[in-house]
């Protein structure tokens, strides 16, 4: 992704450059298609999506002057750009499937409720998601394997899901952005020229607090909760232990999974490998024919347990049950390709730079710079890249670190893509989590994701206490004016 070169506005061809007018036009009907579609018709995102990749095509064909051939490439370069969260989000939804007939995850699910009880389920949740995705330096893999089981978990103690699924979110975002090993933390290094640890260094403050104050809001929550699960364990327990062959051996998936991400291979290959070793597993530990457990991992478990309970936790689609998913996120993608490629995102960012005046105001709007790219790009590799790229000269101009762009735009960019429904990482980390119930979006369980929360508030707090930003030199200050006179120039 940091080959990815987002399109300039000086390179917007003038006979094409829309004005902010005209680029505000197919934002506010993105903003109405999904608001009334989706928010008021409770219709899926694919629809909405539908009629804002129509209505932006068209608008790009007929007012701003592009042939049809290059509305198609920009819809593709979209596509491209988020080929990768496509591939993976077909094989965690096989993965999900073999894990499950192997007996990891009912031997993840089946230990876990003997060893946690309700006060204590959600703050643990949350650390040990941070400390799995701080070590492999992936949110998606942690929440696709280690989120699964802990959905179960949860369900046996009584523990609404939407609070597990946001405890499990909050944490696998939070242990990805301190990560040297994460992509996102190693693109928002790359893109803004910031020294890796640096950049790393430069959001720790910033997400110890937020991270604390979501684990605390765990723990108040758990205490608040009444304990209702006892009845749910046995339940669970007894089923799983009836039904899978528990014991060491069903762990292998995970220990090939996360090994080889220990040892800085790529999310895609990890995954792959603990496919075939969650098919292996079905084979060698649970009996099941080479055709069945290949068969499992195209059409997911229907598994027959005796129990409806834990036959809904089990179910799984498989990557046949990945289209529903893959719809929306391919679609939310063609869009944000149209907007970037079509210069409207471009024109909005730099119109931005006008109500700059201050180094405080930069880093704060860079921070609202990369919430709006991730609702209107769909993709978290497109909220780092275009803010960082377009807003980067004035860090020059203000004197200010690299790191300081680096920590702004992965702590509002990165964490708050779940909280847009079409968003790729909102899409999926529902999917991973409410396997059972197809069609699921993340405003189910957003109000739980304090993390996502907390972490642009707390850059928006530490800039307005003076901590947002580093000096790089002793430089002085521009003037607002002159900041402001420099990006009138360029209209």
């Amino acid at each position: 992704m940091s080959d990815f070169t987002p399109l300039a506005y000086e390179d917007i061809d003038d006979a094409r450059k829309p004005t902010l007018t005209e680029a505000l036009v197919p934002v506010l009907v993105v903003v109405v298609s999904l608001g009334v579609g989706s928010g008021y018709l409770g219709l899926a995102p694919h629809a909405p999506l539908l009629w804002s990749i129509t209505f932006t095509g068209l608008f790009a064909r007929y007012h701003l002057g592009y042939d049809w051939e290059r509305v198609s490439d920009a819809a593709l370069a979209g596509l491209r750009m988020g080929l990768q969260a496509i591939l993976i989000l077909f094989v965690i939804y096989g993965l999900i499937a073999t894990w499950t007939s192997a007996g990891t995850i009912p031997g993840l699910m089946y230990y876990g409720l003997g060893a946690l009880t309700p006060a204590v389920f959600l703050p643990v949740t949350a650390i040990l998601a941070a400390v799995v995705a701080f070590a492999i330096g992936s949110s998606w893999t942690t929440v696709g394997t280690l989120g699964v089981a802990f959905v179960g978990i949860g369900s046996g103690l009584g523990i609404p899901l939407p609070m597990t699924a946001g405890a499990i979110v909050s944490g696998a975002y939070a242990g990805d952005k301190q990560s040297p090993l994460s992509d996102t933390t190693n693109l928002a290094a790359a893109v803004t020229n910031a020294d890796l640890y640096d950049h790393i260094n430069g959001m720790r403050l910033g997400t110890a607090i937020a991270f604390g104050l979501s684990v605390l809001a765990y723990a108040v929550l758990g205490v608040l909760i009444v304990d209702g699960g006892a009845a749910n364990v046995t339940a669970i327990s007894g089923p799983l232990a009836g039904s899978y062959a528990l014991g060491p051996l069903v762990f292998l998936p995970l220990v090939v999974t996360f090994g080889l991400a220990f040892r800085g291979y790529p999310a895609l290959p990890s995954l792959v490998a603990g496919v075939f070793a969650g098919a292996l597993t079905t084979i060698a530990v649970q009996g099941a024919s080479f055709t069945a457990a290949w068969d499992i991992f195209l059409n997911g478990t229907t598994p027959e347990t005796g129990s409806e309970l834990v036959n809904n936790l089990l179910t799984t689609g498989g990557i046949a049950g990945s289209a529903w998913t893959i719809a929306v996120v391919v679609a939310a993608l063609s869009l944000g390709g149209l907007l970037e490629r079509t210069g409207v995102l471009p024109t909005l960012t730099h119109h931005l730079t006008r109500a700059i005046w201050s180094p405080e105001s930069l880093v704060a709007g860079t921070g609202v710079a990369a919430i709006a790219t991730n609702a209107f790009s769909a993709q978290q590799y497109m909220s780092i890249v275009v803010p960082s790229v377009s807003l980067r000269t004035l860090y020059d101009e203000y004197d200010l670190n690299e790191r300081d762009l680096s920590r702004a735009v992965e702590a509002a960019g990165t964490p708050t893509g779940p909280f847009f429904p079409w968003h790729a990482g909102a899409v999926f980390m529902t999917g991973a989590l409410y396997t059972s119930q197809p069609g699921a979006i993340s405003w189910w369980w957003a109000p739980y994701y304090f993390f996502g929360i907390l972490s642009p508030l707390v850059l928006f707090g530490l800039v307005l206490a003076g901590r947002g930003y580093d000096r790089a030199g002793s430089a002085t200050q521009p003037a607002a004016p002159a900041a402001n006179a420099a990006a009138t120039d360029d209209d």
